[in-house]
């Protein structure tokens, strides 16, 4: 079976993750996926597989004969999508002989704009993966799922000599969560990649260092009529909260290594109130100068007006992997080197959010990130192509067929 037929599949599959669930995984229904991509693995002949009651999938293919003494290898990928979007009823398009023009989404009734897409340009002649406009795809990341699976099978199938491959498919990446219970003391690889990235042929270890930060306002509501120097408006501090954040540094205003705030949710009365953000910067330093701007934030507003006023609650998600990847640069390398093997030019930027890998390389586990040869990921204008699964599969089994010895 082919990678895209895989991710057709897949796709039927609802596995949204939720923001601000206090259990793993954060919905239930990965599980159903997870179930499913275990029965594959089974299939496909790996000699463990274990779905653990977190839905964290582990598949074990032993070295062949002889490669006992190559270093293991991991392949890993996320099942959850996007909490942002509708992942539900998925219809995807499949555009055979791409024309290079605007696509009608049919079931919106919006257009996948090349003006707006220009990555559409090279693809030209080949077969495109599109949302119908009233979904996301699922592509990130059940296309990486697919090319890992098809990867696989096809090493299986050709009897590629390899040393120990371990794969790995978490739930809730895309809430930040993904590596929080993963199992470092069973899954045994001595390096990885995630298959999780935009364009093929790009292959990242840089990422942003991620925090949230949430401003609990509260309040002192007296009849406005008798309300001077009583009264304190929750929503009215919500507000000055964010006035007091940096206009420019924001994602609609950012770009490659430029850090941002952003502000997620605003919400309240003059009882209580609540104001929500992300903060991201690939510079640690910057990244810590943000959260201190949010604890003197705090700590003025409540010199301001009374003590507790303003509950700030700071916390770290994810890491930049760039300080770890500087000392394992052979794993770059041999990406580098199975990507240009296959006719691809190298990309390599830096993540403007954060992957599996990050926390994964933080915690010892090499892990950069390799593109899957999808696009505008986490919305209804996300498309993938044909080709570029190919390719990403292709890339996958270079680096089975040429793990380093240990």
């Amino acid at each position: 079976m082919r990678a895209h037929e895989r991710l057709l599949k897949y796709v039927s599959f609802d596995t949204q993750s939720k923001e601000g669930s206090d259990q793993t995984p954060s919905t239930e229904k990965q599980f159903k996926l997870g179930e499913e991509l275990k029965k594959e693995l089974e299939a496909l002949g790996l000699d463990t597989v274990v779905l653990d009651e977190h839905c964290y999938l582990y598949g074990y293919l032993p070295a062949t004969k002889g490669m006992e003494g190559k270093k293991a290898l991991g392949l890993i990928a996320h099942m959850d999508t996007a909490p942002a979007f509708s992942g539900q009823g998925v219809k995807p398009q499949i555009i055979k002989e791409y024309d290079g023009k605007d696509i009608l989404l049919k079931g919106s009734g919006e257009l996948l704009k090349v003006a707006d897409f220009p990555d559409l340009k090279e693809h030209k002649g080949k077969t495109l993966i599109t949302t119908d406009g009233t979904t996301l795809l699922g592509a990130d990341d059940k296309a990486g799922i697919a090319e890992i699976f098809t990867a696989i099978e096809e090493i299986i199938s050709e009897g590629t000599s390899h040393g120990d491959i371990w794969v790995g498919i978490t739930p809730d990446e895309e809430i930040g969560m993904g590596a929080s219970k993963f199992n470092y003391d069973f899954f045994k690889a001595d390096f990885a990649y995630t298959l999780d990235g935009d364009y093929e042929g790009e292959l990242s270890y840089e990422n942003f260092n991620a925090a949230s930060a949430v401003f609990r306002i509260r309040g002192k509501n007296v009849h406005p009529g008798s309300a001077k120097d009583i009264m304190i408006n929750a929503a009215s501090i919500a507000s000055e909260i964010h006035s007091m954040m940096p206009i420019f540094e924001v994602p609609e205003h950012t770009e490659g290594r430029e850090g941002f705030v952003m502000l997620c949710g605003i919400a309240g009365d003059v009882n209580e109130a609540k104001v929500e953000y992300i903060l991201r910067d690939h510079d640690v330093n910057k990244f810590q100068d943000k959260k201190r701007l949010c604890n003197r934030i705090c700590e003025y507003i409540n010199e301001k007006y009374e003590k507790d006023t303003v509950e700030l609650i700071l916390e770290d998600t994810y890491f930049n992997m760039l300080n770890v990847m500087e000392k394992h640069m052979d794993v770059v390398e041999l990406g580098k080197e199975a990507i240009e093997s296959i006719g691809l030019k190298f990309k390599s930027s830096a993540i403007r959010g954060g992957t599996d890998g990050a926390t994964l390389t933080n915690n010892g586990l090499p892990c950069p990130n390799l593109g899957t040869g999808g696009y505008a990921f986490h919305g209804p204008y996300e498309h993938i192509t044909l080709e570029g699964m190919d390719n990403a599969v292709k890339i996958a089994k270079y680096i089975i067929g040429n793990m380093p010895v240990s």
